[in-house]
This record gives C-alpha cells, structure tokens and sequence, in this order.
C-alpha cells in the first residue's frame, strides 16, 4: 500500500489507538459525541500507514494521532454532516481553523501560537494526501494554507561569548570535563541535543574524526569532529573508570552498574 507524503513533526513513545477515541477539543464541553465511523477508519489508516509503511517514529505518530483526534471530535460537534472525507470542504476546514485561532488554554488562559495551530493544519493536509494517492476524490491538500508563523529574530554568540562559554566548565574535575566535551561536540558537529545525547562511546571515532548519526527522519548522515572536539573528548574519557555505554553520563545520582553499561 502506498503511502503518499506523511508530513512529519516533530513526548513518550506508544503505538497508535486501535479504538480512535477523539480528543476533547478545549472549546467543547467535556463529553464528546460519537465520531462518524467512516472518519475513525480514514484516520486510523492513515495512522497505520505511516507507522507500517513509512516507519515514522512513536512521537510522529502520537502527534497525528492528537491533531487528527482533535478534528474529529470538533467534526463530531459542530459538523455533524461530515460524515467521511469527501465531505470535508474548504468551509469546514475554514471555520476549523477559526476555532484553533480562538481557543485559550483553560489552565493558562493563552491562545494556541500561530506555530501550533499550523501543526493541526499539516496532519490534516498529510492525511488527506495520503488518501488521495489511494485514488479517494477529497479536498486537494493544498487547497488548505498554513499561516506564516511570526519571524523570529535570531541571535548570535560572539566570539569573546564563545571562548567565555566554552572556558566556562571547571576541567579540573570529571563533570567539568564532561561539559566541556559535551560543548566542544556540539559546537564542532552541529547535532541536535538529542542526538548529542544518544550518543555511545562506539559511537564516535576519533582517530578519524568523523562518525555517523541517524538524524531526523531517521535520515543517516556524517559529522566531522574539531582538533578541540577531540582533545577534550580523550581526556573526559581517560578520567571515566566506569564501562557504562552512553558516551556523556551524569555524575551524580545512582546508575546502573550493570557490565557494560545500560
């Protein structure tokens, strides 16, 4: 089964609900009416697809899994009549979108950002993607826009803030070591934090230089490590006596001591 274009987005890993139980929508009341079944079944195909045939990460799927529960909750309330995909309209989805743009939080009392109401549109615009490549006559993706998020201005270390920053760790000690590796890498590679922190002592090389890491998407790709990245990578690793795994541990607290390391 072909899978079309399963938009990603960037919580705890499960695997997707058998049942497709709607989420309640922070607009609605708190009981929810029966979805129509036909929509549960689009969803929930949509959802195996992407866990079955695109390989998509838990997170992933929990993600679509909310977006999408959400809109069948607020299909289930106030669009009765969509009774399955082909129904959802230009209009429908013109005044979903309205609702996202008037919801406030309950316990914080903020809107949704711009940013994340363009989340709900883009679960809705992957599945309907998808069920247009499996030859079903629904709303073109497309016909539904994200809205510009608000830019952001980015800012930038220079570098006497750099150097202060990376002299900052105390390297007289094995955390201090620690932090001064983790910056080095990080700076040198340019890994996201989370891959920064899945990294294993086989995992990188530094004879070489270089190693691979599995990115987002779970997309491989190469990063090259600085003379600095392995000079102080060498030494936090000639000052660790233990064998755990993971190349940057805590230093405090208790850890497995399992042979091997967790």
């Amino acid at each position: 089964m072909s899978t079309g274009n399963c938009e990603t987005q960037g919580v705890t890993s499960r695997r997707i609900r058998r049942s497709s139980v709607p989420t309640v929508s922070p607009t609605s009341p708190t009981q929810a009416p029966p979805v129509a079944s036909a929509l549960v079944a689009r969803v929930r195909g949509f959802l195996e697809a992407c866990e079955i045939d695109r390989n998509l990460s838990p997170l992933t799927i929990r993600q679509y899994d909310h977006y999408l529960n959400n809109l069948l909750g607020w299909l289930a309330r106030e669009e009765p009549d969509v009774k399955d995909l082909p129904d959802l309209t230009t209009e429908v989805v013109r005044r979903y979108k309205l609702a996202l743009a008037r919801h406030v939080n309950e316990h914080t009392r903020r809107p949704l950002t711009r940013a994340t109401q363009t989340y709900f549109l883009i679960a809705i615009r992957s599945m309907l993607r998808y069920w247009t490549l499996q030859g079903m006559e629904v709303l073109a993706p497309d016909r539904i826009e994200l809205g510009k998020a608000a830019s952001r201005s980015l800012k930038f270390l220079d570098a006497d803030q750099l150097r202060r920053l990376l002299a900052a760790p105390d390297v007289n000690d094995a955390r201090g070591l620690r932090d001064r590796a983790v910056l080095e890498t990080f700076f040198s590679t340019g890994l996201r934090l989370a891959e920064l922190a899945r990294l294993d002592r086989d995992h990188i090389n530094l004879k070489t230089r270089e190693f691979g890491v599995i990115g987002k998407g779970r997309k491989p790709r190469v990063v090259f490590l600085s003379d600095a990245a392995c000079h102080w990578l060498g030494r936090y690793l000639e000052a660790r006596s233990d064998r755990w795994k993971p190349l940057f541990i805590r230093m405090k607290g208790k850890l497995d001591t399992t042979p091997g390391g967790p």
